[in-house]
């Protein structure tokens, strides 16, 4: 019996906790910094839920990447930079394999981008509100994503 890691939201950050593969509908794995895509993906898919940065998440991508899973969905999908926003889900495979060498080139290229990004200071305050439609962006670039799935 094969078994996946699932996480559930303990706090502002997520708790993993091992469910059969028979129990979620797999394919892929959800990485994400935005609460709005776990709440709402948690029972269908694996989602992976972190508190952090976008460029973060770009690394647990990499990390995993390394691991032997391939990358599915772009780093830098939409028109938002990656300064411009303060969420990102990447989807990656749910299997191992040998290195993708495409995927390493992309999510590097990627990090690369958001630093230098990250260079460019803005003094933007982040309302709730601003959070809240930034969030639904990513849900929205996320489901376009899976709608092709």
């Amino acid at each position: 019996m094969v078994y996946y890691t699932k996480y559930k939201e303990h706090g502002k950050t997520a708790v993993a906790y091992l469910v059969n593969k028979a129990e979620m509908n797999m394919g892929f794995i959800i990485i994400t910094n935005n609460d709005m895509v776990y709440e709402k993906y948690k029972d269908q898919y694996c989602v992976e839920l972190y508190d952090c940065s976008i460029r973060e998440v770009m690394v647990k991508v990499r990390d995993k990447i390394h691991e032997g899973f391939k990358m599915l969905t772009h780093p830098l999908s939409s028109s938002i930079k990656p300064n411009e926003s303060l969420f990102k889900s990447i989807m990656i495979s749910d299997d191992k394999s040998v290195l993708d060498y495409d995927s390493l080139l992309i999510i590097e290229n990627g990090i690369m981008t958001c630093d230098k990004f990250n260079k460019i200071k803005y003094n933007i305050v982040y309302t709730d509100r601003i959070i809240e439609d930034f969030k639904l962006i990513d849900l929205t670039v996320l489901e376009s994503a899976l709608n092709r799935v």
